[in-house]
């Protein structure tokens, strides 16, 4: 054999190793090939990063680990959350030595004892733990086998005072190269921290770059942060910059390594929440799940380098599509964030906003700051743009009497299955059907559990007709104060396209 087909032999082997299940038929007698449909296969690995949920002493975290029943999954499997820095090579590392220097919360280590544990064993069957006071860790989750497609782990916190007080949730997240946040704030009244968590073994390099009203804030510590390897790095946001602006989006881009990402928004008066990233940057955007009591909406959103965006405003209701008054179109200038408020937009109805282009699709981000409350009792939580649900999502630590989901169909008629999980400590899985009319937003009477004990997951799947997107909102009572949050519900990517392929021997013999 000459080195060509040496080398040919070796592609053919790479490719099969890769794929996994590359079929080595023998080749057809004209020596042609069929391409396949790609197969989608259940993902055999699934990484998750949780933040550090408070500083506060008074705060109480739960985590609530949760895997939908899967087809073709193996028959063995294993999902852990492990504190960061735990896996450093080096055991002193607490992940806080990056930058501290450069707004990190520095202080007290987190000690390892205090991480939660959370161990469970089959889909189907959320699993919680529980942690209080300021110590508690940011954790990094692997999950394999039969419980990595679709995993989910949401982290939940009560503060009962101070800063940021209420109900502050998030869903632990996938570690990336790029994260916008709009929505953020370096105000007086704000204390935003972007966490930063890093769970490889080499240390991830990452930038940070805000925009205001005119454009970038001026920022020299923001460049260049190093995160330790299975570390995590809280930076405060107004330690980056002198500007203190209401309304910021923050830009997180990855040089080396990656990160997950999230930014922790404490307000001095409206309470605190986790903002989570918005989707990519396009020219049409979906914000799902207003809470229909909300008693004022904001809308910040950002675009992208230097070309304008100017959008089309509209909320799907329970009965279509409306424009809101005085707030028809909104213009945001390139490089600039932009901020309008929408009042009580819903009007006691359920909600979604809707963004599209004008004449030009410009691509942009964007969230929600949503507030429910008055005076004293007021509370707030945020709203990223997001990606429809696809194949399948799931939001976990639900609960009988303060969980509402929230469909919303933008463009045509979609029916989706929601499936109830097991309760945590006891309860059997229930499912329901829902039609959404194209053009609207339902909060569903979802399922739930038969003989429910504990609390438990949601899953929505598409079934047919157009994407449909959706939200969860969470809601108790923290010391007289109606405390709530929201997690929106994008597609889970339990499953991976990989490639069918016959074999083609034929080209080895053609130089």
């Amino acid at each position: 054999m000459n080195r060509t087909t040496l080398s040919l032999i070796a592609g053919v082997t790479a490719l099969a190793a890769v794929t996994g299940f590359a079929a080595l038929d023998a080749p057809h007698a004209s020596g042609s090939s069929t391409a396949k449909t790609a197969a989608r296969l259940p993902v055999e690995q699934t990484r998750l990063l949780c933040p550090e949920p408070s500083t506060s002493d008074i705060a109480d975290t739960t985590y609530t680990s949760f895997t939908p029943v899967s087809q073709g999954t193996s028959g063995s499997g294993k999902a852990q959350l492990t504190p960061a820095g735990a896996q450093s090579a080096d055991s002193t590392d607490t992940g806080k030595s990056g930058s501290g220097g450069k707004g990190g919360k520095g202080g007290k280590d987190k000690a390892q004892s205090d991480a939660p544990t959370v161990t469970p064993k089959d889909p189907g069957t959320p699993v919680t733990a529980d942690s209080s006071g300021s110590d508690t860790p940011a954790l990094i989750g692997t999950a394999t086998g039969r419980l990595a497609p679709g995993w989910t782990v949401q982290e939940t916190t009560q503060v009962a005072a101070g800063a940021g007080r209420g109900l502050l949730g998030t869903a632990c997240t996938a570690p990336d190269t790029e994260f916008w946040f709009a929505g953020a704030s370096t105000a007086a009244s704000r204390t935003d921290y972007v966490h930063l968590t890093n769970p490889d073994d080499s240390a991830a390099v990452v930038d940070i770059e805000l925009y205001g009203k005119d454009g970038t804030l001026k920022s020299t510590v923001g460049e260049g942060i190093t995160v330790q390897p299975h570390a995590s790095e809280p930076i405060l946001l107004s330690t980056l910059t002198e500007a203190q602006e209401p309304d910021v989006t923050v830009h997180v881009s990855v040089r080396s390594g990656r990160v997950a990402a999230a930014v922790q928004a404490l307000d001095d008066k409206l309470g605190g929440d986790w903002l989570a990233p918005s989707t990519d940057p396009a020219g049409s955007l979906v914000l799902p799940g207003i809470p229909k009591d909300a008693t004022d909406v904001r809308l910040v959103a950002f675009a992208p380098g230097d070309s304008d965006a100017d959008l089309k405003v509209r909320l799907a209701s329970p009965s279509g599509e409306i424009t809101p008054a005085g707030n028809e179109t909104l213009h945001v200038k390139g490089g600039m964030t932009t901020a309008v408020d929408l009042g009580d937009v819903t009007r006691g109805e359920a909600g979604s906003l809707v963004l599209t282009p004008g004449d030009t699709p410009v691509p942009v981000v964007a969230a929600l700051r949503v507030v429910r409350g008055k005076g004293a009792k007021q509370e707030s939580a945020f709203i990223p743009a997001t990606a429809p649900v696809g194949t399948r999502a799931s939001a976990a630590d639900n609960t009988a009497k303060g969980s509402t989901l929230a469909l919303t169909a933008p463009g045509g008629t979609a029916t989706v299955k929601v499936t109830a999980s097991a309760g945590s400590d006891g309860g059997t899985a229930a499912t329901k059907e829902y039609t959404i009319k194209g053009g609207t937003t339902q909060n569903v009477d979802a399922p739930v559990p038969s003989g429910l004990k504990g609390t438990y997951a949601l899953t929505v799947e598409a079934v047919s007709g157009g994407p449909v997107y959706a939200a969860r909102m969470l809601q108790t009572t923290i010391e007289g104060l109606s405390a709530f949050t929201v997690q929106t519900l994008p597609d889970d990517r339990g499953t991976v396209a990989v490639p069918e392929a016959d074999q083609d021997l034929s080209v080895l013999l053609k130089k």
